[in-house]
């Protein structure tokens, strides 16, 4: 081979290394912008679904149908596009109540919230939720109670804090400013959770003593073979979430009882059928504050704001 070759050979693999690393940077700084892209922007929801989805296939021909749906019927006419990851629709039902300035859930008023890990562990005899993992962080043994206290703290503090904002604009910029994709938006996500698991503990033992009645959804949860009780409920389904799945249709029901919220979702996927529409609630919630959703598979959650 001549110097020449050599030369030009070198300079065609030093080439194809330099576009490798160009993409290989490319895709680094997409993520970025992704994982930042503000949860609150609002963009025109027809141009969104044009943008979304070209093209003549049966699932692009579908989805245009369900959002010139939302368009007309619903007067859903702008979306607020929230973060692709596992706690997306977690991050979509915070962001609306505090951006609306909802007040904590009534039942936190009898029970302290922040002292619930120690209530659990010691007097209810729950040591197992020491095994509880914070998304993609797996079992963190003899810190668990400790990072779940720091987690329920930074969910209750920032929580009352807004709900005391009466200024509506001054209330966005607050949420503007806080759901930003970092550590301390994790911490609220694994307070929801553990509070999810807190009322299917309590569910659970109040049909152990017949004490009350429970909301229906219980029993549908407590039949599955994954969830038999608390304690399977939570290594089987809540300590994945955040981490390789989301939220099940099940687990709506359990987010809007914790939470007392009403959540209607939009299922883009269920055009001209009864569930295109979904609503996880009963009558005895008629009076809890609204929370809507969008989805197009039941995976990924956007935000509809409805402009009549």
């Amino acid at each position: 081979m001549t110097v020449f070759a050599t030369a030009l050979w070198f300079c065609r693999q030093l080439c194809a290394y330099l576009v490798h690393l160009l993409k290989r940077c490319s895709r680094y700084l997409q993520r970025i912008f992704t994982n930042n892209r503000t949860v609150w922007d609002e963009t025109d929801l027809l141009v969104f679904c044009a943008k979304e989805w070209k093209g003549e296939t049966e699932q692009a021909k579908q989805m245009r149908e369900s959002y010139k749906t939302l368009f007309w019927k619903y007067h859903v006419k702008y979306i607020r596009q929230v973060n692709g990851d596992k706690y997306c629709l977690l991050r979509a039902v915070l962001f609306q109540i505090f951006s609306q300035g909802l007040p904590l859930p009534s039942w936190t008023k009898a029970t302290d919230i922040l002292k619930l890990p120690e209530k659990l562990l010691y007097s209810q005899g729950c040591n197992w939720i020491q095994q509880y993992s914070f998304g993609s962080q797996q079992y963190t043994g003899s810190n668990t109670l400790g990072i779940l206290r720091k987690c329920i703290e930074a969910l209750k503090g920032q929580w009352m804090e807004i709900s005391g904002i009466k200024d509506e604009a001054q209330r966005q910029n607050f949420c503007n400013a806080l759901f930003t994709g970092g550590s301390m938006e994790h911490k609220f996500y694994e307070a929801i959770k553990f509070l999810m698991l807190y009322q299917v503990i309590e569910a659970y033992e109040c049909l152990a003593s017949n004490q009350e009645c429970i909301p229906n959804f219980f029993s549908d949860l407590f039949r599955r073979d994954t969830s038999l009780d608390p304690l399977s409920y939570m290594m089987n389904h809540l300590n994945s979430i955040g981490d390789r799945r989301g939220l099940d249709q099940i687990d709506l029901f359990l987010l809007e009882h914790s939470l007392e919220v009403k959540i209607i979702v939009y299922r883009l996927c269920k055009i001209n059928t009864k569930d295109f529409l979904e609503m996880y609630t009963d009558e005895y919630q008629r009076d809890w504050h609204e929370v809507l959703l969008i989805t197009e598979d039941d995976r990924h959650y956007h935000i509809p704001v409805v402009k009549i």
